[in-house]
Parts: structure tokens; C-alpha cells; sequence
């Protein structure tokens, strides 16, 4: 553990403890203001400092609360789960209150109160870790707090790993050696280098290690009392989602395709389509808006059916508004020896000619694509899932890469919020496989938030 972790993390705990308490005074004055009190005047009488006397009180079983949410763990945190963890403990503690007071209604009476503290902790407790991680990000960046680190491999695994550290630093991280593979040799010269460096965490970035040199690696991270992190193979991947059952005694390991099966499936049909079903709404206005546009820049339908392979291969027409001089597929074929990609089996042009004036406006912001939305309300396909691909390009994937149809295609995904068409089409593969094997509903969040992050940035844009 890094003495930089260690007092980040016990600073963090008086400021909590002060954010709430400004979120419990902020509640208490808001129940004072007139344009509350017209609504719901004031039935109890507390005077400040008899509040605060409960709150001091209070907001101790709230630090403890944040500290069993997992809050002050020194396992460093993408951004959306420190947010996801704020809300989880600032919504146990009000929870808890409630109750509280629900059996003592006597103790404390001003609900209005109660709910106010909840949206001001909120609000408060997120602001504060937004602004302590970029502090904590800054640091990094100068070199303050890094873990220094020794990467061991020499596959495109090892390589890009090593790659994404030296280009962002700010992930507070230091590459101070790369060994391609770990004998008695390397464990010697590690011996040696640890004299006369700070060594903090060891990374085994190649998944191809041979088994043995992989154990004496992890021997030698637990007699040194080093970190030790490793790259998962995709069998190890695969291997998350499995249960375990017994028949006639015997114990048998399912593996599961993904975590969609059996409730994760209703429970994503079940947002796709309020999700979907607002956004038809809204897209009506926008449709005869930029429909007159279309018409009026070039000769075509307003919208364009493309066919499509969604889940278990079953085809269907995906709709979009036309970015492309009208019947611009038929004209593919005579196009592809100025395919641009040549890693797999996609098409892509950055100056496709078949493009029209309006077309590379809406696409650079991702709206040719908001037709989709009826396609998510239809079924088709859903808000978040791998990139829909053309018959043509499906028919040229290579048998790993059909797992891409285990689950319904979508808007926006890992691979689109990743990179959009800037990535390598294993990439791509790579990232959606993950997906698919570690949904749930707090990922698919994750992906809202960064897609709009990314449109905004218009970032790697067609």
C-alpha cells in the first residue's frame, strides 16, 4: 500500500464527514424558505443546534456506512464507480434513517427534511469525489503517487498495456521495466533492481506464460510482498459466468454465454423499451425538421432501411436517416479496393464520396442514427450491445467472432464509446466479448454517459 493512498483515504474521511453535515445544514435552512413553507409549512420545532446535536450523531453512522459501501478502499476506482458507490451509501444512510424515525416518529418529525438531506448528500458527496479525483489525477500526471510497476510479456497484450501507461499517466501508473518472460534469470535481476529502485506492483501482460513461470511469478510477488496483477486469457474470461450444480452427486460447472440470460434479458427489454419509447417522442419534431433538410440538399427517401444481422444471426432492416446520394449500397461493390479497413471484415472510407453535405454533418454528431430507436422499440436491437453488421461482413467473421451474436445488437456500446471507428476490428470484438460477459445494469449506464461524452468530442467520427 502507497503512503499517497494511505493518506488520501483518511483525508477523505473528515471531508465527508463535513460535506454531509453542509448538506444536513442546507436541508434544515431550505425548510425555512418561504417559497417552501407556502407549500408545506413548518409543524415542528427544533431549534439549530438541538438539529445539529441529532445530525453530529447521525452523520458518524453515516462515515461508518460509507466505509462498509467500500468508499475508503485503497483499490483505486474509475470515476462512475467512486459516483456509484456515493449514491449506494448516501441512499443506505437515508434508508436507514427512515426507518429510524419510523419507529420514533417522536425523535425527529420533518420528513421534508430527510429528503432534502438525500438530494443535497447527493449532489454534495458527488461534487467532492469528482473534484478529489481529478486532484488525485493531477498528481499522477506529475508524478506523485504512481505505482511503479514491472510489466513481463511480449504479445500485442503486453505491448498495449504498456503502450496505454506511457500515453496516459494520469492512470498513476510507471512502466520501470518490461521482462518478456520470467526464469531464475529475471527473478535474479528483479532481485537486483529492487536494490536500487521502488518496484510497488508486478504485471503479467502476457496470457501465453508458460504455467510454470507463472507460479514462480506469483511466488515471488507473495515472498517480496509485491502487488501482482495479470491480463485474463479469454478462457479465463469465459470462465466468470458459471454456476454450479450437482447430478446424482457429481458436481458440474456450467459456463453461461453471458449474464443477459433469464432475469438480465427482461430486465434490459424492460428500460430498452421505456427507453426507446420516450425517444420515438422526442424524435418525431427532430424527423420533419431534418427531413425537409434531406429532401431539400439531395434526391432521396428521408430515411433508409439497411439490412442488418441481430441476435442468433436473424436478419433485420435497421433504419437511419440518409447520410448517403440515394441507393449509395449498390454502388459498395465497385468501392472496395479503396477499403480503408483491411484488419477484418468491415468497410470503411474517411472521405466515402457516396456522402452527402448534410450527410457528414449529422453523422460527425451521431444523428443519421436516432431512427434506431424504433428499431430498440421494435426489438431488434437494444439501447447498448456490440455494433450491428451486414450480412456480407458477418459472413466473413471467423468462428470466435460469432459470439458477437449471443445478444441483440445496439445504439451505442463498449466498442463505440472505446474508440468508435478508429478501432482495430479485434478490438472491437475484444471489448464487445467482455461486454457480453460482464453486463449489468451499471455498465449499461457507463456506456450512456461515455457515449455522450464521446459524441460531444466527436470523437473518432465517421
Amino acid at each position: 500500500m502507497k503512503k499517497f493512498d494511505l493518506v488520501f483515504n483518511a483525508i477523505l474521511v473528515p471531508i465527508d464527514y463535513l460535506v454531509l453535515l453542509g448538506a444536513a445544514v442546507a436541508s434544515y435552512f431550505l425548510r425555512f424558505e418561504s417559497f417552501v413553507t407556502q407549500i408545506r409549512p413548518v409543524i415542528f420545532d427544533m431549534s439549530l443546534r438541538e438539529y445539529l446535536a441529532i445530525v453530529y450523531i447521525i452523520l458518524i453512522a453515516c462515515i461508518a456506512i460509507f466505509i462498509l459501501s467500500g468508499l475508503y478502499s485503497f483499490r483505486r476506482k474509475a470515476l462512475w464507480e467512486e459516483l456509484r458507490l456515493a449514491l449506494f451509501a448516501v441512499s443506505t444512510a437515508t434508508l436507514i434513517i427512515i426507518i429510524a424515525f419510523f419507529f420514533d416518529a417522536n425523535f425527529f418529525s420533518s420528513r421534508f427534511i430527510v429528503l432534502a438531506f438525500w438530494v443535497f448528500a447527493i449532489l454534495f458527496i458527488s461534487i467532492e469525489r469528482i473534484l478529489v479525483f481529478f486532484i488525485k489525477k493531477s498528481f499522477y500526471f506529475n508524478g506523485y503517487g504512481v505505482k511503479r510497476v514491472v510489466v513481463i510479456g511480449e504479445d500485442n497484450n503486453t505491448l498495449n498495456l504498456i503502450g496505454t501507461i506511457k500515453r496516459y499517466p494520469s492512470f498513476g501508473f510507471r512502466v520501470v521495466e518490461h521482462l518478456k518472460m520470467f526464469t531464475d534469470k529475471e527473478a535474479d535481476y528483479l532481485t537486483s533492481l529492487r536494490s536500487k529502485t521502488i518496484i510497488d506492483e508486478i504485471i503479467q501482460g502476457g496470457v501465453n506464460l508458460p504455467l510454470d513461470q507463472k507460479e514462480a511469478l506469483l511466488n515471488y510477488c507473495q515472498e517480496n510482498q509485491l502487488g501482482f496483477k495479470y491480463i485474463a486469457s479469454l478462457l479465463q474470461t469465459k470462465m466468470i459466468n458459471f454456476t454450479i450444480s450437482t447430478m446424482n452427486g457429481v458436481p458440474m460447472v456450467e459456463i453461461r454465454h453471458t449474464r443477459l440470460d433469464g432475469w438480465g434479458r427482461i430486465i434490459k427489454r424492460f428500460y430498452d423499451i421505456i427507453l426507446s419509447f420516450i425517444g420515438c417522442i422526442i424524435l418525431i419534431p427532430i424527423s420533419l425538421i431534418l427531413g425537409l433538410i434531406i429532401k431539400l440538399n439531395s434526391h432521396g427517401p428521408v430515411f433508409v432501411k439497411l439490412q442488418r444481422v441481430g441476435i442468433k444471426g436473424n436478419m433485420f432492416n435497421l433504419y437511419k436517416f440518409r447520410s448517403m446520394v440515394d441507393k449509395a449500397h449498390s454502388m459498395k461493390e465497385d468501392m472496395m479496393d479503396q477499403n480503408e479497413r483491411q484488419d477484418g471484415p468491415l468497410f470503411k472510407m474517411k472521405k466515402d464520396p457516396r456522402v452527402t453535405s448534410i450527410g457528414k454533418f449529422i453523422r460527425k454528431w451521431s444523428i443519421d442514427e436516432l431512427p434506431q430507436l424504433f428499431n430498440v422499440l421494435k426489438g431488434d436491437m437494444s439501447m447498448v450491445g456490440p455494433r450491428p453488421h451486414e450480412p456480407a461482413e458477418v459472413a466473413r467473421y471467423e468462428n470466435s467472432q460469432r459470439k458477437l451474436l449471443t445478444i441483440k445488437p445496439g445504439i451505442t456500446g463498449m466498442a463505440q464509446v472505446s474508440g468508435r471507428s478508429d478501432l482495430q476490428f479485434e478490438e472491437e470484438v475484444k471489448l464487445d466479448s467482455y461486454y457480453i460477459e460482464n453486463w449489468s445494469v451499471l455498465l449499461d449506464m457507463q456506456i450512456f454517459i461515455k457515449t455522450i461524452w464521446v459524441v460531444l468530442l466527436r470523437k473518432g467520427s465517421a
